[in-house]
């Protein structure tokens, strides 16, 4: 009974994951409990049977122990099944073998005492034994364990088996030397060995002693428990990203200011540390009914604290949701946000964050299945273009292609929204060969149909470029497409690294011979090294929107843009401007040396097949 006390308390102070095999477990406990009070009372009551002058209530003490035992294996069956994940035929036959077994010994108990085949006691208060059924049924539930444990042992961790095996092998030692000496009374206590067993090697989730978090298994296992009883949660989410690099571990110091944010603010919460930076405080809603006043407490005391130790710290805090609940996403999720949001920030979950989780992993799935495909075709993949003004020429003769996704579930998707995720899974090569593709057919069919068609640039990545085969594929699907190579234009933006801008370097030259225009573009916003530009043969520099807007409002600022294109010109470069919003712009930018223009004054971005409204027939 002491022991029973003990596991009780221990579960109800630890944290154990709460699987099926677990509340077999517990139900295991409860009659090791009631085995041990029947146990007391049937030998109290044996003492006073004279007395009582009646055997019943010894008959139902003794048997209540005994049925208590017997139920104990049944769901010590019951729980083996679980873990080792037996076909529904096994599960049921195994099942129903431990309930009939219990059945015929339940029987037993009965039929034996009455008919004196058994245990009972005569009229002169003498015990007889009968035929010891007992210790048959023990050793008959020993071997179907055994068995069990040996068929499926390829589906248990050996050193579970091993630690169970060695564990029921010293109770039924002890079962033989108490035999031996004509007791029973450490029959209950022997069944308490597998128990402890059980719940160290399989149900432990310790503690970490400095943090007292708990590791990720477990934070699985309480999103689950509390979404299937739909249970409330708050989620205090704390990433600091010194401790995810480099194996490092919490000074002191901290874990002490962590372990006071777990524990003293709500009641019940557990904390959980997924990684070595990231921690979650879970806290159940109904126990603190007031977690919204203890909350804004803690991050008060949060700030307070912060100056003292004055690391980088990403805070988020989530309500349970339903979505990310049933999906068990919430470490996805948070990394989701943590992405997004800016270093030494609180970010509340808001219910628009989880839609657009869940729009990305959409996104992504859609993507990946892109990449799977490989048709050049894809209809998922869309061709905006936004023409460009050619001033000398006074028309539109050239345009930029830009990219879009139109998906089934969101419609139109922007650049974005879904460059980001192709960056991250590898996705934007593949994005950019469709892009090219449907480029170069749309020039052939508008060549076709007697349009002047100059040129239409392509935006690539690093990532493109960095690929071995990348000017292959250029040369191949524009010879497929059947059109000339300068009616194809490659933008590509800047790079500080030293290995990328050698790649760069290569491409080039060894496209540029084939009639390909280069952009530079985006020219104001990155490295922009001189020497490293005049290194590279591009054809036309893209000066940034951000350039234009700093030349209206700065008489400094134009002076030096208006400088930079004319010194581009008189290099031979063309001198393109982006962003171009009203007729002041553009009277500016034309003033500045531009020969292309471009932005909203001349056309938004529009599907490429709508070019034909602004290009014009060679006459």
């Amino acid at each position: 009974m002491s022991l029973c006390i003990l596991f009780i308390v221990l579960i109800k102070t630890a944290y154990i994951n709460r699987t099926k095999a677990f509340l077999y477990l517990r139900v295991i406990v409860i009659l090791l409990f009631g085995s041990a009070i029947s146990n007391i009372l049937y030998h109290i009551l044996l003492n006073y049977v004279e007395l009582l002058n009646t055997a019943v209530p010894v008959y139902v003490f003794r048997t209540m122990y005994h049925l208590c035992l017997f139920g104990m294996f049944v769901h010590y069956v019951y729980y083996m099944k679980e873990p080792m994940q037996l076909d529904e035929r096994h599960d049921k036959r195994y099942g129903l073998i431990a309930v009939i077994g219990f059945i015929i010994l339940a029987l037993w108990e009965v039929i034996g005492t009455v008919t004196h085949l058994g245990y009972y006691i005569d009229d002169n208060y003498m015990v007889h034994m009968g035929f010891p059924l007992f210790p048959i049924g023990y050793v008959a539930y020993l071997f179907l364990l055994g068995y069990l444990l040996v068929k499926y042992r390829d589906k248990v961790f050996k050193q579970v088996i091993m630690g169970v095996t060695i564990t029921v092998g010293l109770s039924v030692l002890i079962l033989c030397v108490q035999q031996v000496h004509r007791q029973s009374s450490y029959t209950s206590a022997t069944f308490t060995f597998p128990i402890i067993a059980l719940l160290y090697l399989v149900h432990s989730n310790p503690y970490n002693i400095s943090s007292g978090a708990l590791g990720t298994p477990a934070f699985a296992d309480c999103i689950k428990t509390n979404h299937d009883r739909n249970k409330s949660l708050l989620l205090m989410s704390l990433y600091m990203p010194e401790y995810d690099r480099n194996g490092r571990t919490y000074p002191s110091e901290i874990l002490g200011t962590i372990r006071y944010f777990a524990t003293d603010f709500f009641k019940g919460a557990n904390l959980f540390q997924l990684s070595g930076g990231h921690l979650i405080l879970v806290i159940d809603t109904d126990k603190n009914p007031d977690y919204d006043e203890h909350n804004r407490k803690m991050i008060s005391e949060f700030n307070r604290v912060y100056p003292i130790y004055h690391k980088d710290y990403k805070i988020v805090r989530i309500k349970s949701d339903e979505r990310l609940g049933v999906n068990r996403d919430y470490v996805a999720f948070l990394d989701y946000i943590h992405r997004k949001m800016p270093i030494n920030s609180i970010y509340f979950v808001e219910d628009k964050d989880v839609k657009d989780f869940y729009d990305q992993i959409y996104i992504q799935g859609q993507l990946n299945d892109i990449v799977e495909r490989k048709d050049l075709n894809d209809p998922r993949v869309e061709v905006y273009c936004q023409p460009v003004f050619n001033i000398r020429k006074g028309v539109y003769d050239t345009a930029e292609a830009l990219m879009r996704l139109k998906l089934p579930e969101l419609g139109m998707v922007f650049p974005d929204v879904f460059i980001p995720i192709a960056e991250r899974i590898n996705c934007v090569q593949m994005l950019t060969k469709i892009i090219l593709n449907k480029t170069c057919r749309q020039i052939n069919t508008m060549i076709r149909n007697g349009y002047n068609v100059r040129r239409i640039s392509v935006n690539f990545s690093i990532f493109d470029v960095r690929e071995n085969d990348f000017c292959a594929m250029v040369e191949r699907i524009i010879k497929e497409n059947e059109i000339e190579h300068n009616k194809i234009a490659i933008e590509i933006t800047e790079s500080q690294n030293e290995s990328d801008f050698e790649i760069i370097k290569e491409r080039i030259n060894e496209l540029k011979g084939s009639g390909i225009k280069f952009y530079l573009d985006d020219f104001g916003t990155g490295y922009s090294n001189f020497e490293r530009i005049m290194e590279l043969p591009f054809d036309i520099i893209k000066f940034d929107r951000s350039l234009v807007i700093a030349s209206s409002s700065d008489e400094k600022m134009r002076e030096m843009v208006s400088h930079l294109a004319k010194m581009f010109s008189d290099m031979d470069y063309a001198v393109l401007y982006e962003g171009i919003e009203d007729e002041e712009d553009e009277a500016r930018c034309i003033d500045m040396s531009a020969n292309y223009l471009q932005g909203y004054k001349y056309s938004k971005p529009i599907p490429i097949k709508q070019l034909t409204e602004y290009f014009v027939k060679t006459s």
